[in-house]
């Protein structure tokens, strides 16, 4: 999402963040354009949503809507948002007591691929983890490219940016969340007890998870792998760790 400092809004850009938006999600919308000339089933759909929810929209060339969009594929559709609010470490915890389920967090040690972090938190919304973690510096936030890329999962997954990571480790940990961080000599992550009140921790995609954090963590987790590559994408490992728990815990 790209956020207009002077209006305080965002814009999300493309059909199926759009409709999410539209159609789940709590954010109010200021507004929707839709490229003009568009009349395909997509601009109905679209229209239809607008209409039920009370939503001004407006057609635009579709030069206006790749200005809006800053060249990006909108596929014919930016929504005007408020801007994104992230979540406090409360907010995740309260959802979890709100499921009546023990927490289970996703901690992102300096993630700088909004790709990466879009397909996180699409596998987040899919197995039910109740939230994800990051830095406020050297690390990217919730952009545009992160919008479109969870297509849609990041409206139904509450982020939290904190100034420290070792500090909301220790503050997780008080709370009594067990925390674990991948390693390549830990143990292996098919024998974790998923059944903890738990956060995992995912390093940065070329340095892993830096050594000051690391120190903090309960203890770490392998992926065994038998090839030639010796490490996975991020966005991959986070994967294969949440749909542990999620099977664990299910």
């Amino acid at each position: 999402m790209k956020e207009s400092k002077s209006s305080g809004q965002d814009f999300v850009i493309g059909f199926h963040s759009g409709m999410e938006v539209l159609e789940h999600s709590d954010r109010d919308v200021n507004k929707v354009f839709i490229q003009k000339g568009l009349q395909d089933k997509r601009r109905q759909q679209i229209v239809r949503a607008c209409k039920k929810e009370g939503v001004t929209f407006q057609e635009l060339p579709k030069a206006k809507l790749d200005q809006l969009s800053d060249g990006g594929n909108h596929q014919g559709l930016v929504v005007a948002v408020a801007a994104y609010q992230y979540a406090s470490l409360e907010d995740l915890f309260q959802r979890a007591r709100d499921r009546e389920e023990d927490p289970f967090f996703l901690i992102l040690d300096g993630i700088e691929d909004p790709h990466n972090l879009g397909s996180i938190l699409r596998t987040a919304d899919a197995v039910g983890c109740h939230g994800l973690i990051i830095p406020e510096r050297r690390a990217v936030g919730l952009t545009q490219t992160v919008a479109k890329t969870s297509t849609g999962a990041i409206e139904h997954v509450p982020v939290a940016r904190v100034t420290n990571l070792s500090q909301c480790v220790r503050q997780l940990k008080e709370a009594g969340v067990w925390v674990f961080g991948t390693d390549m000599k830990g143990q292996n992550y098919w024998q974790m007890d998923a059944t903890l009140p738990l956060a995992l921790v995912i390093g940065n995609e070329g340095k892993g998870i830096s050594p000051g954090l690391k120190k903090h963590l309960d203890g770490t987790l392998t992926i065994p792998m038998r090839g030639h590559v010796q490490s996975l994408n991020a966005s991959v490992a986070a994967a294969l760790l949440m749909y542990q728990v999620y099977a664990k815990r299910s």
